[in-house]
């Protein structure tokens, strides 16, 4: 899988810059627009859920992901669930259904998301893959690495994050100004498989975190970079 290959790269953080400029945001090259609606979760081993059947509630019961993917109903008999949605098991559940019951109405929700995970990388004490707590933001996230390094930007924090057609989307966040007085916008919440990256000095280090970690290892689109300009000595 893509996302274990990056990991010890990611592990490895991003090369030293400067601190002599200021970079200025502009458009990201390769990204799509960034959309705040997160991508619908998708299932993984460990999810707990909770399932009804409206015409024979007898038939309901929660249930877990187990280790090869599948959940096991009483109504159904194995169904597989890992990788995908909400929606689209509580679909594959109906129709597994219908041998065995008339017309199934099924109902399913997802009780605990113990699969969603987030990568946070970079200039924090310990990189890495973290389970994503329910409503985390981007500095909880930075907690969650153990804290910034003594030489982390905290006013350009990277988070990238794909759309359901797979393509990467990318922001920024200043946690500096959210720290000191919690500026609103600033501390971004997070969505499972979300990307947080803290520069050691400056934007323009991310194009080559960018190159060499998420052109050469996600599925994202190909040659996607961060622009930016140089607003002077700081």
């Amino acid at each position: 899988m893509a996302l274990k290959r990056l990991l010890p790269l990611l592990l490895l953080g991003a090369c030293g810059t400067t601190q002599d400029i200021r970079p200025v945001e502009r458009e990201p090259q390769g990204f799509a627009p960034w959309s705040e609606s997160a991508p619908g979760y998708r299932l993984g081993v460990g999810d707990r859920l909770k399932i009804d059947f409206l015409m024979t509630p007898e038939m309901g019961q929660e249930a877990a992901v187990e280790p090869d993917g599948f959940i096991s109903l009483r109504a159904t008999g194995r169904v597989e669930a890992q990788n995908r949605t909400a929606a689209e098991l509580q679909a594959a559940v109906a129709a597994a259904a219908e041998p065995r019951l008339r017309h199934p109405v099924v109902t399913l929700s997802v009780t605990e998301a113990r699969a969603a995970r987030i990568i946070v990388g970079g200039a924090v004490s310990r990189p890495g893959v973290y389970p994503l707590p329910a409503r985390a933001s981007t500095l909880e996230a930075v907690m969650l690495a153990g804290g910034f390094s003594s030489e982390s930007r905290m006013d350009q924090v990277v988070i990238i994050r794909q759309r359901p057609d797979g393509a990467p989307m990318l922001r920024t966040v200043d946690l500096r100004r959210f720290v000191s007085n919690g500026a609103p916008g600033e501390s971004l919440m997070l969505a499972s498989e979300d990307i947080v990256f803290v520069p050691r000095s400056r934007v323009a280090e991310v194009n080559l975190w960018i190159d060499q970690y998420v052109n050469r290892m996600l599925p994202f689109s190909r040659n996607v970079s961060y622009a930016n300009s140089l607003e002077g000595v700081r």
